[in-house]
């Protein structure tokens, strides 16, 4: 067993690393469970904009690996294990993995969200087989394709002008009246000749033997469904928070995420969450790095002999 730890961090992404980095900077020993590939979402990212510091935007593989380092210089400790279970052990916690336990005094939960998938005939059978979350990864091998792109947020869009400099043609399939993503997003996908928008539009069936052929959709304005012909789906629907390991310690809003209080305290004494893991979180880069930063320092305010409301939820952001 892994012992004396003052903060162990679950989730190797922006928030976690930056909560490792944050809290070894601040003297304490910190252990960082990053899982087999540190960077969750952020990895797939072929190009993160509005981060400070990176005028023409960075790669999510280049900044979660540059993090880490980073961390691990400042006197954090990285393993790539993941989170299977967390318990209450003698005024502190104990964190489960496969490869065995580690005994912690605080606990920043970070451990991120995935997407959901679309729950239609067809994905599952064809999943990897032209379905994937990672235009990076899988948009150079579809050279002059026509493409669909599932959902209408800034993951959405990002990887469709992603895929726009590889493919032949994306088609951006959303069931909203509007697109959702950020104003930059959306005017770069306007302008960009390669895609496509078709709103108010939901995909009823995806099409194929072996590989994906097509996508079957429905039109909500009119009814009608149409078949159209692609190579590949990339759904980028929304976003599963990684919480069903620690449901019953902590409280979980209707969608799955921690709940917090301003301070980032959940439920359980001396366990925090930041990131995309946490309820209201803004799923923004730069403010899951901050968090990040905020939750080690309220785990070394904590640390430093505070106490713990009893229902931190609801309890002032300031209070201790």
């Amino acid at each position: 067993m892994r012992d004396g730890y003052d903060i162990a961090v679950a989730g190797g992404g922006l928030a976690g690393l930056t909560a490792a980095l944050t809290a070894a900077r601040l003297g304490r020993s910190a252990l960082v469970l990053t899982g087999a590939i540190p960077g969750g979402l952020l990895l797939t990212i072929e190009r993160i904009d509005g981060l400070p510091g990176f005028l023409d935007g960075v790669a999510g593989f280049e900044l979660c690996a540059s993090l880490q380092l980073q961390a691990e210089a400042a006197g954090a400790e990285a393993v790539g294990e993941e989170l299977d279970r967390l318990e209450p052990a003698d005024g502190g916690w104990t964190l489960a993995t496969g490869a065995g336990e580690t005994r912690t005094r605080a606990v920043v939960l970070a451990t991120g969200a995935g997407f959901h998938r679309l729950r239609v005939p067809g994905e599952e059978r064809l999943w990897a087989h032209g379905i994937s979350t990672c235009a990076s990864c899988d948009g150079p091998l579809l050279g002059g394709k026509t493409v669909a792109v599932v959902g209408g947020g800034d993951s959405a869009l990002q990887e469709a002008l992603t895929l726009a400099e590889c493919v032949g043609r994306v088609v951006i399939l959303h069931r909203g009246d509007e697109l959702d993503g950020q104003a930059d997003y959306q005017g770069r996908v306007t302008e960009e000749a390669a895609i496509e928008v078709r709103l108010r539009t939901v995909v009823e069936e995806i099409v194929g033997e072996e590989s994906v052929r097509a996508v079957r959709v429905r039109d909500l304005a009119t009814g009608s469904s149409d078949e159209i012909e692609v190579a590949a789906v990339f759904p980028f629907v929304g976003l599963k928070p990684h919480s069903e390991r620690f449901a019953q310690l902590v409280a979980l809003d209707p969608a799955g995420a921690v709940c917090t209080d301003g301070a980032l305290r959940t439920a359980a004494p001396g366990v925090f969450a930041a990131g995309i893991v946490r309820s209201g979180a803004a799923g923004r880069a730069a403010a899951a790095a901050g968090e990040g930063a905020a939750a080690a320092l309220a785990a070394d305010a904590y640390l430093l002999g505070g106490t713990w409301p009893a229902d931190p939820v609801a309890a002032p952001a300031l209070a201790s």
